[in-house]
Formats: C-alpha cells, structure tokens, sequence
C-alpha cells in the first residue's frame, strides 16, 4: 500500500528533519552560522512534506481536516498578499533580513511541515517525532555541557558571555532547553518504562535545567515550569476519575501564573522573575501593533519591522526604554509579528492554526483519560513553545518544532479517538483507514524531489551570504563589487549594501562607497542606517545631504534631530 509506505515516509522525514533543522550550522563561508542555514535546511525538509502531503494526503486531508487546509491555505495567501504589497524589496519579503530569515519562504516551509505531520496517524510516527525532539535535546544538553566545562569549540563569535547551544542565543538555547525537560518529564511518567531509563531522564533534566540557569535567560525557568504545570496536570487528571481534584489543581496553577505574571511587571511575591528586557517588550509590542493597525490589511511585510520600528514606537521609548539609539527588527512576541508582518489576514489565520491545534489537544483529554506520555509530551511541549513565543522571536530552529506539533496534535486527535483508550497507551498500530494508492510515484522518490527543490528555494539566501563572505575575506576589489551585483542566486540585501559602504569608507574609496550608498537607498527607501551612512559620507552633494536628511526624519519622526544618532 502506497499510502502506509507514505506514512512511513512521512515519519522519517519529520523525525529526522525537523530536528535537523534544529540542529544544523555552520560557521564555513557564511558569518551568520545559525539562521541562514537553518533555513536552508528547513526548505528541504518543508518542501518535501508540502510535495508528499500533495501526492499522498491531500484527498483523504480534504475529508478529516477541511478546517486545518482552509486555514494553512489563508495563511499562505495572506503571507503573498503582504509580501506582494510591502514597500520593502520582495528579496526581504522572500528570504528575510539578515540574521532573521523569516520571510515568506520559512512560513511556506513551515506550512509544509504542518501538513506532512497530518499524514501521521501510528503511533511510532508520533513517537519517532518525540524521540527526535528528545534526541535533539540531548545534543544540545551535551554540547552546552562541553562549553560550560571546558570551552567552546565553534569558531563563532559570542557576544553575550553566555552558553549559545546550537541556537546561536542564550534566549533560544534556553527555551528550548525548557520544551526539552517537558518532553523529558512526560517521558518519565510512563509506567512502563524501565527504572533505569527514567534515571537518565531526570539526570538529563537536572543538567538541562542547570544549563538554563547558566544561559542566564528567564525564558527557560518560565517554560520549565510551564511544562510541569501541564504534565501535572495530565498526571492528576488520569489519577483521579473526579473533578474535584483537577479543578483544585487548575485553580492552584492559574493562581500562581496570575503571580508569575504580575511578577513580570513588578509586582507581587514573585516580582524578581522581572527582567529590564521586559519593559523594553513593552515599547517592541506597541511598535508592532502600531503597524498592522496602519495597515491592517496587508502589514509592513515580512521581516521588515526594522524598517518601521522608528515611526512606529511609542513616545516613551525615546525617553525611556528602550532608548532613542536602540532599534530592534522584531517585535519579540510572535503573534504581533504576524500582525505587523501581514495585518488582520495573516493574524488571523495564524490564530485560527493555533485554536486547531487547542481544539485538538482539549478534545484528546475529553475523550481519552490515560496518561499517555507521547500525547502528554507533544502537548506539554507546543504549549511551552506557544508560552515563550508571547515573549520572543520566530527562530528557525524553534518555530519549526511549532507547526510539526500543530499539524501532530491535530492528526493525534483523529489517532486516539479512532483505536481508543486502550490502544492509545500500547504500541499497537491500528490498521489505515485509507485506500491504496495506484500512483506507480514512490513516498522516497517524492520526498527526494522535494528536498531538491527545497533547496533550490532556499540557495539564493544562503549563496549570497557565502559569496559576500568570501569576498570579504579575499579582500579583492572586483570580487567586493561582483558578489554587489544582484542576481537570482544573489539576492541584494540593505544588509549587504550597508557593509559594503562602511568598508569601501574606511579603505578610502569615497567615491565606490558613494556609488553603493546612492544603490541602498535606492534599493530599500525605508532602510533608516543607509539614509544614515549617506548623510555623513565627506563627498556627499548638498543636494544628496538634504535629501537624506529629509528622509531621516520621515523614518524616525519622533527624533528631535536624527543627525545625533551615530
């Protein structure tokens, strides 16, 4: 049957490629080691699901999931709509502003991703998916472990003083680190696992969790205690058949997060959980709202928050905090960034994904009252991502373990409530309720195709930053100005321009760092450090001085004098 062969596809790809994504870097020919790549990986793997859930899924998906299409597909049309009428290069809009890269394409792999995870419906695919969520983890604990003990052996550059994992920022590494512990917890639970392996668990955790605590990052201690409060959850009510002590044990959680919460915003008991990067959110989240209110149908486009940040930040963030020379290309709350990216339309559809994914975890517990610690982990986990993206950044790496729980979650629910309760907590695989597939197309053949493709998508962002870095270290000028020309496979970037101004000013080529000024601001009007560098080049005409005076003011209306920002 084609389409068990495709289901067994299905699960490789997504247990072995979503933590890959995760995973990869490289630090050879690129100076963003993190992003980029992991960008270009996650094409592959989104890519190759999009075209194995097209061949294989799609008829028997438009019968079980009609609500979950309907809405991955607004999705995407609301991510061309905004990238289509955003001011900003559709090269932004495409591949994402450097050290980002989550411009339309990543959402377009991410929905893949989501609608290959609905073609999982065994219970070794969903375990296959945990178990390199937990495989994942554990490189990350080891390699962070290394760094604690003795010394990083990635040749990257690290400004934070911190432990990085392999997600390149103490926030994310930390994060991540805390949905790790919750899987791992839920792990632990099963009453059938061996007491030795439940040892290691917990030693994976207590190391995790002193890992988190060195990353210096709160984002980890909230998500790991996030994840308890959720796996507890599950534990009491499969204990107790009443109502009664689930209820109490609800009341109590929501209790102490009310706290929690308060504590961020300095008040009550729990106000040393406040961090100063909390009030700084404050004025990000206001900047974002503020632009997909101006354009509440389309947004400012994708990964072009930085553009706008200036205009659209509060009064108090000039005086205040985060400051008048602070910017930041992102809101850090990820919902906001949709509504900033794509408006009400792209806001909307997000949402809705999310509220399929809640549905499908409420109607699980209502149906199924065993403890399960694969559903329990899958839950426990996307809920603890869901938690920490309120507070910070859409990460490659991170969002892709996002949307494969989404799409899981939602296919767990059609799992469970098929082969019941006790079948849920063996390993029993109940039989396909679908067809065989005539296509003489093999799942391998199709995923493979897939990859391809994926990465020809992918290889224009991850090119242009291989070949710009490599100019850079040759120091060559005709090899400068060629990795300058746009191409397909070299998409120009304000990033690119930027740098190569700074670097033909301090060589004293005044007359080349003119002619790439003049070009970036060309390039991308409302790119506020290209007027900037324009501004105070020495050659620059009176003419050309005004204009870009003119235009830092447009960009940053609240400054009293743009001239000062250096």
């Amino acid at each position: 049957m084609k389409m068990k062969e495709a289901e067994t596809t299905v699960g490789r790809l997504l247990g072995f490629g979503v933590p890959l994504v995760s995973l990869f870097l490289t630090t050879a020919g690129v100076s963003d080691p993190v992003n980029v790549t992991k960008m270009t990986v996650a094409g592959c793997v989104g890519v190759a699901g999009f075209l194995l859930f097209l061949v294989f899924g799609f008829k028997e998906s438009r019968v079980r999931y009609p609500s979950t299409l309907i809405a991955s597909l607004l999705f995407l049309l609301a991510g061309v709509n905004a990238a289509l009428l955003s001011k900003a290069p559709i090269a932004q809009n495409l591949y994402g502003t450097y050290g980002r890269n989550t411009g339309l394409l990543t959402y377009v792999f991410m929905v893949g991703v989501l609608l290959c995870a609905l073609m999982m419906e065994t219970e070794k695919s969903f375990k296959f998916l945990v178990n390199g969520l937990m495989v994942t983890g554990i490189v990350n604990v080891i390699y962070c472990a290394w760094v604690l003990a003795f010394g990083d052996f990635i040749g990257w550059s690290n400004p934070y003083g911190n432990i990085l994992g392999l997600f390149g920022n103490p926030d994310f590494i930390s994060a991540f680190l805390g949905m790790f512990i919750a899987t791992a917890a839920a792990l632990a639970l099963d009453s059938k696992m061996k007491l030795w392996k439940r040892l290691i668990l917990v030693l994976l955790i207590v190391v995790a969790f002193f890992e988190i605590l060195k990353s210096h990052a709160i984002q980890g201690i909230v998500v790991t205690l996030g994840g308890f409060a959720i796996i507890g959850f599950f534990f009491v009510y499969a204990k107790f058949s009443g109502r009664v002590f689930s209820f109490l044990y609800l009341g109590i959680s929501a209790v102490v997060g009310i706290l929690a919460v308060l504590g961020t915003l300095q008040k009550g008991p729990f106000d040393f959980v406040y961090k100063r990067s909390v009030s700084l959110r404050g004025s990000y989240w206001h900047a974002g709202i503020d632009m997909g209110m101006q354009n509440p149908f389309h947004g400012v486009g994708f990964d072009t928050y930085g553009d706008w940040y200036r205009r659209s930040r509060p009064p108090v963030a000039l005086v205040d905090m985060p400051g008048v020379n602070i910017m930041s290309n992102v809101s850090h709350n990820v919902i906001i960034d949709f509504f900033a990216s794509g408006g009400w339309p792209l806001l909307l559809s997000y949402v809705v994904i999310l509220f399929l994914g809640i549905r499908s975890i409420l109607r699980v517990t209502l149906k199924v009252r065993t403890f399960n610690p694969i559903f329990v982990a899958m839950t426990a986990t996307w809920l603890c991502y869901q938690a920490q993206s309120i507070i910070s950044i859409n990460q490659v790496g991170l969002t892709v373990w996002g949307w494969a729980l989404t799409g899981a979650l939602i296919s767990y629910e059609k799992f469970a409530l098929k082969v019941g309760t006790s079948e849920t907590t063996t390993s029993k695989k109940p039989q396909s309720s679908r067809g065989v597939v005539t296509s003489p197309i093999s799942p391998a053949l199709v995923a493979s195709i897939g990859v391809a493709v994926g990465l020809f998508l992918a290889a224009p962002a991850i090119n242009a930053e291989n070949k710009w870095q490599s100019a850079n270290q040759v120091r060559d000028l005709e090899t400068i100005k060629r990795a300058l020309v746009p191409t397909f496979m070299n998409p120009a970037s304000s990033f690119k321009y930027a740098q190569a101004v700074d670097l033909f000013q301090r060589s004293n080529l005044l007359d080349l760092a003119h002619q790439y000024a003049l070009e970036g601001t060309k390039y991308n009007p409302d790119y506020f450090d290209g007027w900037k560098q324009l501004y105070y080049l020495p050659n620059v005409t009176a003419e050309e001085k005004n204009e870009a005076l003119k235009n830092l003011k447009r960009l940053d209306p609240l400054n009293s004098d743009v001239t000062q920002i250096r």
